[in-house]
């Protein structure tokens, strides 16, 4: 049997109300990625992010959510790299995340801006030191000639800052989406899944405002 000849799965985990979405939709993203956590699933936090290139064209990969709170959602990165370049350009994007074993996906639209200084120094220095010397030894995005040159790279940068702290590259940090479009969709038998989509409506307000969000159930 071939991958595309595989059996479809029945959703049965659970249901999504708009009820269920009370305190706000950031918030419910929240539960739900808190959910994933105490599952113990592979990667909770993984996420795809989408960009769009200088030709319009869009691209897309898997990131760490490092941070979700009444902002929205953060990640870190090389912004020297293809994603940082794109964002540079066009500075909104998409995040999806998805957990199987759950049932669940969510999806985040909105615009995007670098985190300040601050954060971006704070999270770095709390990072294992063989991936502080990482961001210091990978050109992420770019070519290079084979494993062995990368590694000579890494070693490089260990006796650079051999006996000493490493600081945050200065072309590395966070970024943080604002999010003006939330979906939430929860599996259901018969592929008659629950989608909850959410707008932002109301300005500059919190995004912890549940007044702020417009909310739609949507066909599956």
């Amino acid at each position: 049997m071939g991958p595309l000849d595989h059996p479809r799965e029945e959703y049965h985990a659970g249901t999504l109300e708009v009820g269920d979405l009370a305190d706000g939709p950031l918030q419910a993203v929240r539960r739900w990625l808190d959910d994933a956590v105490a599952a113990g699933l592979p990667e909770p936090t993984a996420v795809t992010l989408a960009t769009v290139d200088a030709d319009g064209r869009p691209d897309a990969r898997i990131v760490l959510l490092r941070g979700l709170d009444d902002r929205g959602a953060v990640w870190y990165t090389n912004r020297r790299s293809a994603k940082g370049r794109q964002l540079a350009r066009v500075a909104s994007a998409a995040l999806v995340a998805f957990w199987p074993q759950l049932e669940r996906q969510v999806r985040l639209q909105g615009p995007v801006a670098p985190l300040s200084d601050a954060e971006s120094d704070a999270y770095f220095a709390a990072r294992p030191r063989g991936s502080q010397l990482g961001a210091w030894a990978s050109e992420q995005s770019e070519p290079v000639a084979d494993r062995a040159a990368l590694e000579r790279q890494v070693v490089e940068v260990e006796g650079r800052f051999a006996g000493g702290d490493v600081p945050r590259p200065p072309y590395w940090g966070g970024y943080l989406l604002t999010p003006e479009v939330i979906e939430l969709w929860q599996g259901r038998p018969s592929r008659l899944h629950d989608r909850l989509r959410c707008t932002w409506v109301a300005g500059e307000r919190p995004r912890r405002d549940p007044s702020g969000w417009r909310v739609e159930r949507l066909q599956p």
